[in-house]
């Protein structure tokens, strides 16, 4: 079974560009309630677009959720750690210009 994305990356025809990563329907939701709740107490508002579209916070959020050479990331605490595709998801965000 194919699906939403899989499905809207067929029916695109080869002149079509791919919608660009988008903080409402790709970033948001892999941020997970707890995440979110946990960041807030430290001034960090994950499910916020204006503070997450600042190129400084992302860039440190971003840090935080990558691994550093042998350790763990350090969001979140104890995992689940997001997957290399998440983590190059967020990045093309960031590379299209922080789209909402």
């Amino acid at each position: 079974m194919q699906t939403e994305g899989e499905h809207m990356i067929k029916k695109q025809s080869k002149h079509e560009e791919a919608p660009k990563v988008s903080f409402a329907r790709d970033i948001r939701p892999l941020f997970r309630d707890v995440d979110i709740s946990h960041m807030e107490a430290h001034g960090i508002t994950l499910d916020d677009y204006a503070f997450m579209s600042d190129p400084d916070n992302a860039n440190k959020v971003l840090g935080t959720l990558s691994p550093r050479e042998d350790e763990p990331p350090v969001m979140p605490p104890g995992g689940p750690y997001w997957t290399p595709d998440q983590l190059a998801l967020f990045a093309q965000w960031q590379n299209e210009g922080y789209q909402p």
